[in-house]
């Protein structure tokens, strides 16, 4: 969908900038656009990398482990079906963590891990199973405590204050996280009775 819409807006912005006789300034906005990308990327490339790593750097100690051990009863509470599968509750507590922490960089490829996983243990390969959809719910809409790519950003971009946003996040997260777990439950609760009556 995406390869048609961004099209379509380039085409409009060209000839909205020749009709009007504004082609020097798109021009000029082009550059001045492309240069500000690669700073804002610079300046986050250091945030990333360090999250990264540290990420990287739990993944290969116990903490991962006490930190799954803690997340276990929220975990078994979204995904009952993965009650004994310690390896991708482990993958999921990951995965929380650095969403929790708002990384969604590194969160991303750890998603993907855990997805992997799923589909493995997943019988009937073309369809979700109720974790890998409460999973992508979780992974979406996730509770954030510390905004970290955003507040680099806004530091990045001259913010006065760039952590000013953490409250107003935490407020966005969890009725996000708070609604989406709420609509997946109820949707899986109505498909398991549909299953049941067939």
């Amino acid at each position: 969908m995406l390869n048609i819409v961004w099209p379509i807006f380039i085409i409009i912005s060209f000839s909205y900038a020749i009709f009007f006789g504004n082609l020097n300034n798109l021009n000029s906005e082009i550059f001045a656009s492309t240069e500000s990308a690669i700073k804002l990327s610079i300046n986050l490339l250091g945030t990333i990398c360090l999250w990264n790593g540290i990420m990287q750097i739990a993944s290969k100690t116990s903490i991962i482990d006490k930190l799954t051990k803690f997340l276990k009863p929220v975990i078994n509470f979204l995904f009952p079906e993965l009650r004994k599968n310690s390896k991708i509750q482990k993958e999921i507590s990951m995965n929380m963590v650095a969403n929790i922490l708002g990384l969604g960089n590194a969160a991303t490829p750890l998603g993907l891990k855990a997805m992997k996983s799923m589909q493995e243990e997943n019988k009937q390969k073309d369809r979700l199973t109720d974790s890998m959809a409460m999973f992508i719910v979780i992974n979406t809409a996730s509770i954030q405590i510390i905004p970290t790519t955003v507040i680099a950003i806004r530091n990045s971009l001259g913010s006065e204050n760039p952590t000013s946003i953490i409250f107003p996040v935490w407020i966005a997260t969890i009725c996000a996280a708070v609604a989406g777990i709420i609509a997946v439950k109820i949707l899986i609760n109505i498909t398991n009775k549909d299953k049941e009556k067939k």
